[in-house]
C-alpha cells in the first residue's frame, strides 16, 4: 500500500474544524493544507458550518446541513464560514451558510439545528452486514490520531483493481476528541466527502481514483447531510457508500453512518462529477481546480 506523507495529526483537523468568532456570525479556522493539492475539501466547509452555527445558538443539535461547491477554495489561505439567521424559536434555528475566501463564495448552504425530544415513533434500517472494526483493513490517509479501516479492502485508487458493487464500507475513529458535541457532529461531517467517488468508479473496469486530476476531472459538488443521534467521534463509526446512479458526467451517493452497536447516527447523499476533461492534452494538473 502507498503511504503518503502525513497532511496533519487529528488535533490539526480539530484546530481547522473548530472555527472561532472573527466579527458578527463569522468565524474563521487554522490554515492547514496539503501542498500534493492544496485545495479545501466541501466537506471541510460543511463541518465548519456545524460548529459555527452551534456556537451562535450553544446546547442544540445540529440535525441537518447541506451545502453546494461552486468555486474551489484555496487551502493556503484563510476563508470564513459566515452565517445569517433565517429562524431561531424555542425549539429549531436555522441559518444560512456560505464559505468567502476573499470577494468569492465558494460553497453555501443550510444548518438546522434542534433542541430535540423524546420518539414518538421509531425505526431504522439495520445497518449492512460487514463485521467488526477488527475485520476489516486498516488504510492510511495522511491523518495520524485518525483510525481509518476498510471493508474487503475495497478502497483502491488502481485502476487495475477488481472490480465490484458500487458500495464501499469503512470504520472511522478519532484519538482524543475534545468534549465538545460540535466538533464531534463535524468530525463525522467531515469525513462525508472522502469515498463516495470511489463507490461510484468500483463496478468500472479500467477506470480508478488514481486518474483524479489527471485524466479525469472529478470533484465533490454537493452534500446533504442528516445527524440522528449524538456523536461521538472517538468511538467507532461505520460509513456504508452506495453509488446509486453514475449518468451525464455526474454520480449520486446515499450513504449512512452506524455506530458499533448498530444504532444510526446520520445518512447523507453526494453529488458529484466524474469527467473526461476538455482538453486532450490535459496533463497532471497540480492546480487548485476543480
Amino acid at each position: 500500500m502507498e503511504r503518503h506523507p502525513p497532511w496533519g495529526d487529528v488535533t490539526d483537523l480539530i484546530a481547522v474544524l473548530d472555527v472561532q468568532p472573527d466579527g458578527d456570525h463569522r468565524f474563521t479556522g487554522a490554515v492547514r493544507a496539503d501542498e500534493r493539492r492544496p485545495v479545501v475539501e466541501g466537506s471541510q466547509m460543511l463541518a465548519q458550518s456545524i460548529v459555527a452555527a452551534s456556537r451562535v445558538v450553544p446546547g442544540r443539535r445540529a440535525v441537518h446541513t447541506s451545502m453546494v461547491f461552486t468555486r474551489v477554495a484555496d487551502a493556503r489561505a484563510a476563508y470564513s464560514i459566515e452565517l445569517d439567521e433565517v429562524a431561531t424559536g424555542r425549539t429549531f434555528a436555522a441559518f444560512s451558510t456560505r464559505a468567502v475566501q476573499g470577494d468569492r463564495i465558494c460553497a453555501a448552504g443550510t444548518v438546522l439545528l434542534d433542541a430535540t425530544a423524546d420518539d414518538v415513533v421509531a425505526h431504522t434500517e439495520p445497518p449492512p452486514p460487514v463485521g467488526s472494526p477488527d475485520d476489516a483493513e486498516p488504510y492510511d490517509m495522511g491523518v495520524t490520531g485518525r483510525d481509518l479501516r476498510i471493508v474487503d479492502d475495497a478502497y483502491t485508487g488502481d485502476p487495475a483493481a477488481p472490480v465490484g458493487p458500487p458500495e464501499l464500507s469503512a470504520w472511522v475513529r478519532f484519538r482524543e476528541v475534545p468534549d465538545d458535541p460540535p466538533v464531534h457532529a463535524a468530525l463525522l461531517a467531515q469525513f462525508t466527502g472522502h469515498l463516495s467517488i470511489a463507490a461510484a468508479l468500483r463496478p468500472h473496469a479500467g477506470i480508478g481514483q488514481d486518474q483524479a486530476h489527471d485524466s479525469l476531472s472529478t470533484a465533490i459538488n454537493a452534500i446533504s447531510l442528516s445527524i440522528h443521534a449524538d456523536v461521538r467521534a472517538d468511538r467507532w463509526m461505520l460509513y456504508h457508500h452506495r453509488s446509486t446512479v453514475a449518468a451525464g458526467g455526474m454520480t449520486h451517493a446515499e450513504c449512512r453512518v452506524f455506530d458499533e452497536e448498530g444504532t444510526p447516527l446520520a445518512s447523507f447523499t453526494v453529488d458529484a462529477m466524474v469527467r473526461g476533461f476538455a482538453d486532450p492534452t490535459h496533463v497532471g494538473a497540480t492546480r487548485t481546480g476543480l
